[in-house]
């Protein structure tokens, strides 16, 4: 654990059960190894009364111990995710710096702050109060996947040029023919592909496989050719990076982008998510039932899996057209 020696041992011990006992990702424990330590670290700037401009980062934690969290109450809770709404500037280096983040990410940033709350007070039995435990998550606005057309996917694996074109076109069809995470197609191996299929390892370190089309294997077996004669620090990995590492999600985000500008398209409104989102709504609009798509693409519950159906929903077009109302004509029409 020494990637995480700035946090005090209590927080270490929490990343350690959840690395080793609960399995959680690489990219998980990250995540509340950063949520957690700026939650101690605005705690600790509360309670000393620091100079209101101190700088957040720069504030150790590493003596905070379970004395210290047993006096957070649920007032103290409040005032971090108040910070968090209102406070925590966005792009501080920008000349003009936002201020509070969405609710999506305070609601991740809550959800942290539960997890190690449980963590004290029912694995390790260390406190008796739980001060988050009847705390609701912020209200999320719902809204409709953004997907690219048929055209525009077309468009997309098109573009794709340069040096590393073997490499980015299969991994534009891997995320378009198989709806996989960045983190998934970032975690595969050499020996994760199989004749007409992938195997892939999931949030909670869940494994499944995921097949994919002619057009996925030839593109696949093109880069075989390249990949074949690199040599990387990790070579089970199936895509590296130049560095001769295998290749990282920031990587992944980067070449993804490049190729929606390259495509003429929206590069602010889409990313290598969107292209998830655009093979499961290709998936229902060709005919592929809501459970199948759910296996897929991995998704725990089937909600969120549903979400698509109301964007390409053929039973709900011929609903409309069936209302005795589509049926007037205007007097243009006659």
């Amino acid at each position: 654990m020494a990637r995480f020696s700035d946090c005090p041992q209590i927080l270490r011990d929490f990343l350690t059960y959840h690395e080793t006992i609960k399995g959680q990702s690489p990219l998980t424990i990250h995540e509340y190894y950063l949520d957690l330590r700026m939650f101690l670290r605005f705690i600790k700037l509360m309670r000393y009364d620091m100079p209101i401009h101190t700088v957040l980062d720069d504030i150790p934690i590493r003596d905070v111990d379970i004395e210290f969290i047993q006096d957070i109450n649920t007032s103290d809770i409040f005032d971090f995710l108040s910070y968090l709404a209102n406070d925590r500037t966005i792009n501080p280096e920008s000349l003009a710096p936002e201020y509070g983040i969405s609710p999506a990410a305070r609601a991740r940033k809550l959800s942290a702050l539960k997890s190690f709350y449980k963590y004290l007070t029912v694995r390790t039995k260390q406190l008796q109060e739980n001060p988050v435990a009847d705390l609701e998550y912020p209200k999320l606005r719902k809204s409709l996947p953004k997907y690219l057309t048929l055209e525009q996917s077309s468009a997309l694996l098109r573009a794709v040029s340069g040096q590393n074109q073997e490499r980015d076109y299969a991994i534009l069809m891997l995320f378009l023919n198989c709806g996989i995470r960045r983190s998934e197609l970032v975690g595969l191996n050499i020996t994760d592909v199989y004749e007409d299929r992938i195997r892939v390892v999931g949030k909670g370190n869940k494994e499944r496989f995921v097949y994919f089309g002619t057009s996925c294997r030839k593109a696949i077996d093109a880069y075989m050719l390249i990949r074949k004669k690199l040599v990387l620090t990790d070579n089970r990995a199936l895509f590296g990076s130049r560095n001769g590492n295998r290749i990282s999600t920031d990587a992944v985000h980067a070449l993804v982008k490049k190729a929606f500008l390259k495509a003429g398209l929206d590069a602010t409104q889409f990313s290598a998510h969107k292209l998830r989102h655009t093979a499961a709504t290709m998936m229902l609009s060709g005919g592929v039932d809501v459970k199948t798509v759910q296996e897929v693409l991995g998704h725990e519950n089937l909600n969120t899996t549903q979400i698509y159906t109301h964007i390409e929903n053929t039973e709900l077009k011929l609903a409309a057209e069936a209302n005795p109302i589509s049926k007037i004509k205007f007097s243009d029409d006659e």
